[in-house]
């Protein structure tokens, strides 16, 4: 049974993350951490161990592994894209040397590490469509290089001291339980917020622009497979892409008038992360994780959006 340690686990994929895992490998046997115990996630904290970490004190990390004797890392703390491009030298500060230091920990205490890249490592010259998994990184973004800096630095550490690092190149998550935190794909759920409560919607990002985007049940399951995969069929380990769908603002808001006829959609863009978004892939092949792990998401935008809203109904009272 591992035991697993989740860094930022009060964000938005950790905070589901942590509650699969623990139902995966049980309660005591995945410690949550945070920067900070946020008042509004306390059934989270008190529902299993938890620690306060932040992720750039490399001591802390190693303690809280050896306490509780932590075979593996799930490493999701980082700053975001349009956070990141406010203040990149925090992005930089938390999302490169946060990851050095989970490493090292890892190096020296044979932990596992699956840390998440993102589709931000492409740029403007890497093909936009059915972008391949092997493919030319030349991100614009402080966002962007570090992840590609990251994945380099996992693969470093696999090929010179063999620590078992793993990940996947997330697109745009969209989730229900938990509101993103300061990225480029954020529209895609506060959209269904304000579908639900205001039947309208400005989004900050153009008509036309297409982006690969996930279901946060399929994010879950993606790492939770890639971390039980076996070792021996990963050729590219560090950096899988994975995609589930891909949409422009205007599909998803066809999808929601589908359920709310009233709906409308206006545009407000916001020419920093419209910048960000154009850089990006407008659909990634995804086919080396299939071939290399199985990956196989279940939802697609329609599915994703019935599902959508009538948890968010559930959870918003409406």
């Amino acid at each position: 049974m591992r035991r697993v340690l989740i860094t930022g686990a009060l964000g938005q994929i950790g905070s589901e993350l942590t509650v699969a895992m623990r139902e995966i490998y049980g309660k005591q046997n995945v410690i949550a951490s945070s920067r900070s115990a946020s008042e509004g996630q306390q059934d989270l904290i008190e529902s299993g161990p938890f620690e306060v970490i932040d992720v750039t004190d490399g001591e802390r990390i190693a303690e809280v592994v050896k306490q509780y004797k932590v075979d593996t890392i799930v490493h999701l703390a980082a700053i975001l894209s349009a956070v990141g491009e406010q203040n990149p030298a925090l992005a930089w500060d938390v999302n490169i040397n946060g990851l050095y230091n989970v490493l090292e920990v890892a190096k020296e205490e044979g932990c596992a590490v699956c840390t998440p890249s993102s589709i931000a490592v492409f740029g403007d010259s890497t093909p936009k469509d059915n972008t391949p998994q092997d493919t030319i990184q030349r991100p614009s973004t402080m966002y962007g290089i570090t992840k590609v800096t990251g994945e380099l630095l996992c693969d470093y550490y696999y090929l010179k001291y063999g620590v078992d690092t793993r990940g996947v190149r997330f697109p745009g998550l969209i989730s229900y339980a938990t509101l993103p935190g300061g990225g480029t794909t954020d529209y895609a759920v506060h959209i269904y917020y304000d579908a639900l409560k205001h039947k309208r919607y400005s989004s900050f990002i153009a008509e036309g622009t297409k982006m690969d985007m996930m279901y946060m049940p399929d994010a879950l399951m993606a790492i939770s497979t890639l971390l039980e995969a076996n070792p021996d069929k990963l050729i590219h380990r560090n950096a899988f892409n994975i995609t589930a769908m891909s949409f422009a603002p205007e599909h998803i808001a066809a999808e929601i008038k589908k359920h709310i006829p009233e709906f409308e959609m206006t545009y407000d863009v916001d020419p920093v992360r419209q910048a960000i978004a154009d850089s990006w892939p407008n659909s990634l092949d995804d086919s080396a994780a299939r071939e290399e792990w199985g990956w196989n998401p279940k939802y697609d935008l329609a599915s994703m959006t019935t599902d959508m809203l009538e948890k968010l109904r559930v959870k918003l009272g409406l």
